[in-house]
C-alpha cells in the first residue's frame, strides 16, 4: 500500500479592490490593449491598506476547511508558500495557525517565489507519506502589490494579490496511477539565473523590502522551455503521457507562456485552466486560486488527472501530478 496525500478541500480569497487595466493609463505609458496583448491580463485584485498576506491566507484556509467539512482541530500541519510575508519572522503559517485557534501541530513557510505552491505540495506529500502529518493545510498567499515599482510599466501591470488553499489528507492507495492524490513530483532550481527575476532589497543586503525586477524576454524563454520539460519529467515518472492529463493547471503568469507550454505538450487550451485574465500573476497563490475557481465552477471532477506546474525567481520550477 502507498500513503497518498489526497485533496479533501479547497478555497480561496481575493481582495475586494479590483483594478482594471485602464486604471494604469493615466500615469503610465501603457494601455489596456498593450497589457492584454502581452500578458492576457485584464484585471487584478490589490489588497486594501492594512490588509496583509496572513489575512488573505487565513480567509482562504477557512474556505478550504468549510469545503472539506473539517474543523481547525482536524489539521496538524500548516504550510504557507509566500514571498511577501507580513514580517521577516515569524512565519505566516504560524499566524494562520493562531488565527484558526489551533493549539496543536506546527506551521512553516515555503519560499520558492512563483513555484512556492508546487514546492509546498511536494513537502506536504513527503510529510504525509512519511507519517509525520495526517492532514496538511497548504496555502499560497501573496501581496505582491507591496513590492511593485509603480513607475515600471513592464512589471507593475502584471501582478496581483490573493490566496488559495488546499487541504491534503492521508489515504491508503494501491501504488497505481489510478490512485487519488499526489502521484509524482518534480522540483528544480538554478541559482545562476537569479538575476533575471528578483527583488532588489532584503534584510541582510539593504534593510529594505525592495522592488521586483524582471528581464521579461529572458524569463519568457526559460519559462516555456523549463515548464514543458518538468511536465514531461513528472509524467514520465508516473509512466504516463500528456494524453492522460484531464487538466493542465499552470502558474498564471502570462497567457502566452501558458499557450506555449500547452502547445509543447500537445494539449488543447480547452484542457487548460486559465484565470490570469482576472487575477494577474499572484505568484505562489496562482495555482491554488485556479484550482479553487475550477472546483467551484464544476470543471474539476473526482478522478480527474491534473498536471500542476510553475516557475519563479531563483530560478525555481517544478510540477506535481495530482489525481483529484
Amino acid at each position: 500500500m502507498t500513503r497518498r496525500a489526497v485533496v479533501a478541500g479547497v478555497g480561496h480569497r481575493l481582495p475586494e479592490r479590483v483594478v482594471e487595466n485602464a486604471a494604469f493609463e493615466s500615469r503610465l505609458d501603457t494601455s489596456d490593449e498593450w497589457i492584454r496583448s502581452r500578458s492576457g491580463i485584464e484585471r487584478r485584485h490589490f489588497a486594501a491598506e492594512g490588509e496583509c498576506t496572513s489575512d488573505l491566507a487565513l480567509a482562504a484556509a477557512r474556505a478550504a476547511l468549510a469545503d472539506a467539512g473539517l474543523e481547525p482541530e482536524d489539521i496538524d500541519t500548516v504550510i504557507v508558500a509566500t514571498s511577501t510575508p507580513d514580517l521577516t519572522f515569524p512565519a505566516v503559517a504560524t499566524m494562520v495557525q493562531a488565527g484558526l485557534g489551533m493549539r496543536h501541530g506546527y506551521g512553516f513557510d515555503m519560499q520558492a517565489v512563483c513555484a512556492g505552491f508546487i514546492f509546498a505540495l511536494a513537502n506536504a506529500q513527503a510529510l504525509i507519506g512519511s507519517g509525520l502529518a495526517r492532514r496538511v493545510l497548504v496555502i499560497g498567499a501573496e501581496t505582491f502589490s507591496r513590492i511593485l515599482d509603480w513607475d515600471d510599466r513592464t512589471t507593475c501591470v502584471l501582478f496581483g494579490d490573493g490566496a488559495g488553499a488546499l487541504i491534503l489528507e492521508a489515504a491508503e492507495g494501491t501504488g497505481a496511477v489510478s490512485d487519488r492524490g499526489v502521484l509524482a513530483c518534480d522540483l528544480n532550481s538554478d541559482g545562476r539565473q537569479h538575476g533575471i527575476l528578483y527583488v532588489d532589497g532584503g534584510v541582510s543586503s539593504t534593510q529594505t523590502a525592495g522592488h521586483l525586477r524582471m528581464q521579461g524576454k529572458e524569463v519568457f524563454r526559460h519559462a516555456v522551455e523549463k515548464l514543458a520539460a518538468t511536465a514531461e519529467t513528472v509524467l514520465a515518472s508516473a509512466g504516463l503521457g500528456p494524453d492522460a492529463v484531464d487538466w493542465l493547471v499552470p502558474h498564471q503568469a502570462n497567457l502566452r507562456i501558458i499557450r506555449g507550454t500547452a502547445a509543447k505538450l500537445g494539449l488543447p487550451m480547452q484542457r487548460v485552466v486559465v484565470t490570469v485574465q482576472d487575477h494577474g500573476n499572484t505568484s505562489a497563490a496562482s495555482i491554488p486560486l485556479a484550482l479553487s475557481v475550477a472546483h467551484a465552477d464544476g470543471r474539476l471532477r473526482r478522478g480527474d488527472l491534473l498536471l500542476l506546474e510553475a516557475i519563479g525567481g531563483g530560478l525555481a520550477w517544478g510540477s506535481v501530478l495530482l489525481r483529484w
